[in-house]
């Protein structure tokens, strides 16, 4: 029993569940006021009238009841410290909250306020709004007393006691401590550490490799390295130990007394593993059995001195079962930890972090199947974890297994974070026998992540979702369109293993008032001068359709990293994630060709990379608009280009026979010329490809490799790069030109437009006018990432033939562009997000919640045309 005479202050873990006990009249509601949020209390007589009008209808008490476990449990599963106040003075009253608390691995502590029955009925007898039967407060104090001495027992980890009312007002505040594994604040950089196992040799050539500097005679760390971060602040790197420090290794008290000494001085940070937990027992005189690897440490201490042992009794008793670092982005536990688990207090929470958690059957060596816990896991922190040797380090949904085995003869590994580099070192030579093969059970040829890639939970792309990205605010996706979506996505798309991306529709600019014009690149210079962007690059707008185009090494690479067999090495696919060829082997024929160019320019070499995800433009349009060229626009065409000519020829007629019918041969002259003009306009974008010569591939960005993405690099840059991979084969791959404008030079701005005029005059699409750099932003957010300025005749076969007709621009001047830049904004952060999570090897479910939002929004009603 926490209890003081005088008590100033009480010290609560930030993350609690608080019971308030004691009988009517007892304060408990104005204490709760005094040191707590309004949001944290969760009241009795608060929830008995919201269920029934009436805070005093001890009818509606199961119902309000009901209401505050609901309230409560809701707010425990966000992390967040909650007060009961209520009577809590039955044992059964409280054994529902200690039960809610462990289930949400929360500290539950007891304040009781034990007032002397005089106060207590003094104060009820001021209450106007109830009025309690006589028995009621010495029956409530008599519970109360009862139950006191048992309030530990009953599983409250502190509990602190107010007896009077100069206890109440000499109580000035109720402190909140942080949980021991609570360390946001420290940022890192670490170096985490798989199982050492006693591999004391190892450990400091892994140490040294990393670029510590270590005395190994002594087992002190003398110097650790330094890393510059973005920002340009420089931090000292330390190391963290995923625990299993002792056992089966040939010097385990040397690995204690370099961690130790690391961790006691600030230098490192460590959890406790399953080894170090029964060596702890040991150490403590418990009955343990000496075997898997204890005996060997037994054996190894046994020369140590007695103060060695008791410091490292200490040391491990010590030890907290796991950290939440980096503002909650990072977790390190010896086996791993669930995401509601994550930070919380409890022995639930110990013993997962030590053992996992198993399916309560043994396998054919007798050993116990762990259930893997990762396969599920869809937390935002990483969680880095050992304890189950696996033949490398891999990822899995956010989270990686770095004990790749030393002990049995293998590596000692590390994760440098935040870099996600791992770099490990041979074990010396195998220094014990596992008990069951390294990698046991993995038969298949893809890593555990790829097995269930195929398998995407529903609930994740149903409903209204709203996605958060790194980039921009969250998008919502609505209902309506999450479900048009997963008809397109299920019935359309390619292999959903390629879909790393989706391109973003693209914004034109504001309407021109020239005479004759819908879109000029005046209005485009000045979208962007007005947003605060003062340098611009215009490239050439290509007479293709958008596509992503995935291009491995080999088809090693594409199922290392894709999860793709049989497949070939690559994808073409369009914005909407459809093959881009019907034939198969044409494909691949495509893909050959540009993977010889990447190959050749040397880029694999240069981006350290065996994959790349290309944003591009694939010509001809026909190659994938056949069936609209035919259906809409060569009809349309084809019908006007046959009725016409006898129209205007029987209006001349008639004009030779003096009716008078000049203004109407004019009129249909005229739109003779249009619809020549827009029969010319989508030929030019036609032609035949029955073969791959037909094809063009003109690349504009570099969207991600191995490891990166590059949204960092200006455009210039992607331009330049991109063009030496395009020399490479100039047949097929064609470097998209392109100006750099500064927006304050009015010569500059002048030979930009002089430019889109020459491209538009000899039929060409436009240009797309870009921010230099390839993220922008401004007090309001996210600048467009770029606005397409189309030609006059490009839009006749958007618009139709007698589009610039007068009365129809001024008609079409109206356009609201709104939506559309809404549109494109929102599909831009979510196409970025994807790339971002699935180069940070994030769960594909995870990649594809992004891309699929992005299809759901192309179903919002927005006018095609813009």
């Amino acid at each position: 029993m926490a209890r003081r005479n005088k008590l100033s202050h009480i010290s609560i873990p930030e993350l609690s569940l608080v019971l308030l006990i004691g009988p009517s009249g007892s304060g408990k509601s104005t204490f709760a006021r005094k040191f707590f949020k309004s949001t944290e209390i969760v009241s009795s007589d608060a929830c008995r009238a919201i269920v029934s009008d009436d805070e005093n209808n001890q009818s509606a008490s199961k119902d309000a009841f009901e209401l505050a476990h609901y309230m409560t449990a809701k707010r425990l599963k966000n992390g967040l410290l909650t007060v009961i106040d209520a009577t809590n003075v039955q044992h059964e009253s409280r054994r529902d909250w200690i039960r809610l608390a462990r289930e949400y691995h929360v500290l539950p502590i007891a304040i009781v306020l034990n007032m002397p029955e005089q106060v207590c009925t003094a104060r009820n007898a001021g209450r106007t709004d109830r009025q309690l039967k006589s028995h009621v407060v010495p029956q409530q104090l008599s519970q109360l007393k009862r139950g006191l001495r048992g309030l530990r027992e009953e599983g409250f980890r502190q509990v602190f006691e107010l007896r009077s009312e100069e206890d109440v007002a000499q109580l000035e505040s109720i402190i909140r401590t942080p949980l021991y594994n609570n360390k946001k604040e420290e940022h890192g950089p670490f170096d985490i550490i798989g199982d050492v196992h006693g591999c004391y040799d190892e450990l400091c050539t892994l140490l040294e490799k990393l670029e510590y500097s270590i005395d190994k005679e002594q087992g002190h760390l003398i110097s650790a390295p330094q890393t510059t971060n973005d920002a340009g602040y420089t931090r000292t790197r330390r190391p963290v130990f995923v625990g299993d420090l002792v056992d089966r290794g040939p010097a385990s008290p040397q690995v204690l007394r370099l961690v130790m000494n690391m961790v006691q001085n600030g230098q490192a940070l460590c959890v406790p593993g399953n080894h170090d937990a029964k060596l702890l027992r040991w150490l403590n005189g418990k009955q343990v059995q000496l075997r898997h690897g204890l005996e060997a440490t037994v054996t190894q201490l046994a020369t140590e001195t007695p103060e060695f042992l008791e410091s490292v009794k200490t040391f491990l008793d010590g030890l907290i079962s796991h950290y939440v670092l980096d503002d909650g982005k990072l977790v390190v536990a010896h086996a791993g930890l669930k995401e509601n688990m994550q930070g919380r207090g409890s022995g639930a929470v110990r013993e997962f972090c030590l053992y996992g958690e198993t399916t309560g059957e043994t396998d054919e060596f007798g050993l116990p199947v762990r259930y893997n816990w990762a396969l599920e896991y869809k937390g935002k922190a990483m969680v880095v974890y050992g304890h189950t040797p696996v033949p490398e380090a891999r990822w899995l949904n956010n989270t990686i297994d770095i004990d790749t085995g030393c002990v049995f003869g293998a590596n000692l590994t590390a994760l440098r974070y935040p870099e996600r580099e791992l770099v490990a070192v041979p074990a010396l030579q195998q220094y014990a026998v596992p008990a069951r093969p390294i990698g046991y059970n993995e038969n298949s040829s893809l890593d555990v992540a790829q097995q269930y890639d195929g398998l995407l939970d529903i609930e994740d792309f149903t409903g209204r979702n709203i996605l958060s990205t790194r980039y921009s605010h969250n998008v919502t996706i609505r209902e309506e369109n999450s479900i048009a979506a997963l008809e397109a996505m299920s019935r359309f798309a390619i292999n959903p293993k390629w879909l790393i991306y989706l391109p973003p529709t693209m914004s034109p600019a504001e309407t021109s008032q020239r005479e004759g014009l819908l879109e000029y690149p005046e209005e485009g210079f000045k979208y962007f001068r007005e947003a605060g962007v003062s340098k611009v690059i215009c490239e050439e707008k290509h007479m293709g359709s958008r596509a992503v185009v995935i291009v491995c090494k080999d088809e090693a690479a594409a199922l290392r990293r894709f999860g793709i067999e049989g497949e070939g090495n690559g994808v073409v696919y369009t914005r909407t994630g459809r093959s881009f060829f019907a034939d198969k082997a044409l494909e691949q024929e495509f893909i050959g060709r540009v993977n010889d160019a990447l190959q050749q320019s040397g880029f694999y070499e240069q981006f350290r990379t065996d994959w790349v995800c290309l944003d591009a433009e694939l010509m001809p349009w026909s190659a994938k608009a056949q069936a609209l060229l035919q259906q809409q626009y060569a009809a349309v065409g084809a019908a006007a280009l046959q009725s016409l000519p006898a129209v205007t020829a029987a209006l001349e007629q008639a004009v030779q026979n003096n009716v008078p019918a000049q203004a109407l041969l004019e009129k249909y002259n005229s739109r003779m010329q249009q619809v020549t003009g827009y029969v010319a306009a989508y030929r030019q974008y036609c032609w035949p490809v029955d073969k791959l010569e037909g094809y063009r591939l003109a690349p504009f960005h570099i969207m991600a490799t191995e490891g990166a993405t590059y949204f960092d690099k200006d455009h210039e840059w992607h331009m330049s790069v991109i063009s030496e991979i395009c020399k490479a084969d100039e047949k097929l791959l064609q470097a998209t030109t392109s100006q750099v404008v500064d927006l304050n030079d009015a010569a500059a701005v002048a030979s930009a437009v002089s430019w889109w005029e020459t491209l538009t005059g000899k039929g060409g699409e436009g240009m797309v006018i870009k921010p230099y750099t390839f993220l922008s932003s401004n007090d309001k957010g996210l600048i467009q990432p770029a606005v397409k300025i189309r030609g006059k005749e490009y839009l006749r076969i958007i618009y139709g033939p007698e589009y610039d007709a007068p009365e129809n621009l001024q008609r079409l001047r109206s356009r609201a562009l709104a939506s559309k830049r809404s549109l494109a904004l929102r599909e831009f952060s979510l196409g970025l997000e994807a790339l971002e999570r699935f180069v940070n090897k994030e769960p594909l479910q995870s990649v594809h919640q992004c891309v699929f939002g992005i299809l759901a929004l192309e179903s919002e009603p927005v006018d095609p045309r813009l």
